[in-house]
């Protein structure tokens, strides 16, 4: 109801009151101890709010309370001993505060707690107390992200009306309990992000199991074959482990199955053949592992499958006919495997389909001039695709199109230039024939063009420099000729490279910088104006006129007067910008990689789009990238600075990546 301020001590004036709930407001304040004088009171719902301070010692005053909800708020310090003694107390919710020291063991005195939540605290490291093994009707035990250390004791087994378990996102060690899956009533296991390890326990008669998260741990040993048996089960992420071994084949005859991840471990053999035929699977996802034979063929026999994800494994044979009438499929990535043949038709033109990530494989054929209007992202690379590049006006929304390294052939069709929304064009690696097209429509949003390696030819269209976004470009190793345009003097390249062509003439001025030293090589009529890179330096002896001037000689001494002026006072500031520049390009780079990353640079790169900008400062700009593979969303910070540098800008900047 939107009610601020604190909790007035007039409402225990409401001598029976039994049920108050003040969720989702914006009260703020201590913990209101005025309500110790609802005596009746056996509901408190204070959850969602802005209350800070400590938990009162004395909490079990409220002695006939059965749900005490305190989530969500600012409370801190430790959960008083207190609490343990609310012997009518079925739910006790302390989730999403900031408690930072300890939980007491009394809560497993609490016989009637049905619901125990703690996560999301920043607790002191602690184990978790063998004695909450004693709660026999607790059915939700919720304490991620709690600072949780050591082993879960055997005895959780214990815990038999326990439906409910999520210890995720802490830093225990060890195996699985044994006992753990012979829970009968258990529905939902998250153990994930953990440093559990040793095998899957074999034996499973938890056969009421609909979730199992065992991600990110240090698992190992096999997955057991009596997963197969569990007929409710809808998620089994297995993720970032070191399982080894064959995946059971009844797992593929499960018929709730929906969620199955299994990528990043040593998962050999060849995939359950029947996986999805039996159940609606949404997501498919086995990258990362040693697996081989060929794709299930029921993958998408429910018409729900969205993800296919089975890229770094040595699977073979043709794509499944029958992936080209799934139009459910937002993203197949199967790059760097041995698939051969051509790709299903019905594929390209999946409605939904938004990445398409085919790379490092066998695949070959013609690409179609219509697909999924949809489709944002194309990466064929080194494969053995033909034909000339396609021209449909489906192809509007693509973002990024990788195609290096395949054979195709023909000229760079204009229609590729009105793909508004490209931000990465990589047709490096192929046939390719023909000038470029003069008249580039709409690559506004162009940040990265590589056309090398191909028999291109004529000359370097001038409206190559007037993309207002373009970092980096690559004509290398073609037939161009001609100079290079004067309007590449508007651009602010991370990466140039020209070599290897027949161009001439002189460099642009801009280009001049030892950034570029090897972006013109093999290009013997090329010459620059000064030393700075690797070229011939241009003559430019003019002949004397043999017409007598006819202006005053005192005009024709201040002229070069201020000449001589202008020309020393030019030396000095490229000499300065010289050694600046020259300073900073020599200085190392140091990269330092703090978490395990699910993007690359092209990926970064690719979203410095105006579009995308959301902040502007001093130092540069900031960007929302959304990551194409893992789903992560970053925020990129672009440093550029052309202004003579800022000591107490650039001491900020170090500061600010050193806490990084």
């Amino acid at each position: 109801m939107n009610i601020g301020g604190t909790i007035p001590p007039f409402i225990c004036d409401l001598n029976n009151l039994t049920v108050l709930d003040f969720y989702y407001n914006t009260i703020i304040g201590m913990f209101p101890v005025v309500l110790f004088n609802c005596s009746e009171l056996q509901y408190l719902d204070l959850s969602q709010n802005f209350f800070v301070g400590f938990i009162p010692d004395d909490i079990d005053r409220f002695t006939r309370l059965s749900s005490l909800y305190l989530s969500g708020n600012n409370f801190t310090g430790n959960i008083p001993a207190a609490s343990g003694r609310l012997q009518q107390l079925k739910v006790l919710d302390f989730t999403a505060n900031q408690f930072n020291g300890t939980f007491p063991p009394e809560i497993g005195n609490l016989s009637n707690l049905e619901r125990l939540s703690m996560a999301y605290n920043d607790f002191l490291p602690s184990r978790p107390p063998s004695n909450f093994t004693q709660l026999k009707k607790l059915k939700w035990f919720w304490i991620s992200d709690a600072n949780l250390i050591g082993e879960i004791p055997e005895t959780i087994g214990e815990m038999v009306a326990l439906e409910h378990l999520d210890l995720a996102l802490n830093r225990l060690t060890g195996n699985i309990p044994n006992s753990l899956f012979m829970l009968k009533n258990l529905r939902m296991l998250y153990l994930f992000d953990n440093w559990l390890s040793g095998e899957i326990p074999r034996v499973v008669e938890a056969l009421n199991l609909v979730e199992i998260d065992l991600s990110m741990n240090n698992l190992t040993g096999i997955i057991p074959d009596d997963f197969g048996k569990l007929q409710k089960l809808s998620l089994l992420n297995l993720y970032y482990n070191q399982l080894s071994g064959e995946i059971p084949q009844s797992i593929g005859r499960l018929p709730a199955l929906i969620y199955f991840k299994l990528l990043t471990n040593n998962l050999s053999g060849v995939l359950p053949p029947e996986l999805g035929r039996y159940s609606k699977l949404e997501t498919f996802e086995v990258s990362s592992n040693r697996l081989t034979g060929r794709l299930p063929g029921f993958l998408c026999s429910g018409g729900n499958l969205a993800g296919l994800v089975a890229f770094d494994n040595n699977l073979n044979g043709e794509l499944p006919e029958s992936l080209g009438n799934c139009s459910s499929l937002l993203i197949v990535s199967v790059s760097r495997n041995v698939f051969t043949g051509n790709i299903p038709v019905g594929l390209w033109t999946a409605f939904n389909l938004t990445y398409l990530m085919l790379s490092d494989n066998l695949f070959m054929g013609e690409l179609p001039n219509e697909v999924s209007g949809n489709l944002s992202r194309l990466e064929i690379s080194n494969n053995k695709f033909s034909g000339k590049i396609p021209t449909g006006a489906s192809w509007r929304n693509l973002v990024v199109f990788n195609a290096s390294n395949n054979l195709f052939s023909g000229t760079i069709p204009q229609e590729l230039t009105a793909l508004s929304r490209l931000t990465s064009l990589l047709l490096d690696g192929n046939q390719l024939s023909g000038s470029l097209p003069s008249d580039i429509v709409s690559w506004k949003s162009l940040t990265t063009l590589n056309m090398s390696r191909n028999q291109l030819s004529g000359q370097i269209p001038e409206e190559f420099g007037s993309l207002p976004n373009l970092l980096e470009l690559d004509l290398s190793e073609n037939l161009f000729t001609g100079q290079i345009p004067p309007l590449f003097n508007s651009l602010r390249l991370t990466f140039l490279n020209l070599s290897s062509n027949h161009l001439t003439g002189e460099i642009p001025i801009s280009l001049e910088n030892a950034a570029y030293n090897n972006s013109f090589l093999n290009n013997p009529g090329l010459c620059t104006r000064s030393s700075l890179l690797s070229l011939n330096v241009c003559n430019f002896n003019t002949q004397k006129s043999s017409k007598k001037s006819t202006e005053p000689i005192a005009l024709i001494s201040s002229a070069l007067a201020t000449a001589f002026v202008l020309a020393s006072l030019l030396s000095f500031l490229v000499i300065r910008v010289y050694q600046k520049k020259k300073h900073v390009l020599d200085s190392k780079w140091k990269l330092t990689s703090f978490q395990k990353l699910d993007f690359t640079v092209s990926d970064i790169l690719s979203g410095l789009t105006e579009n995308n900008m959301i902040g502007c400062g001093g130092s540069g700009k900031v960007y929302r990238v959304a990551t194409y593979l893992s789903g992560l969303v970053v925020a990129v910070k672009r440093i550029c600075n052309d202004k003579k540098l800022d000591q107490k800008l650039e001491k900020e900047f170090h500061a600010e990546v050193q806490i990084l």
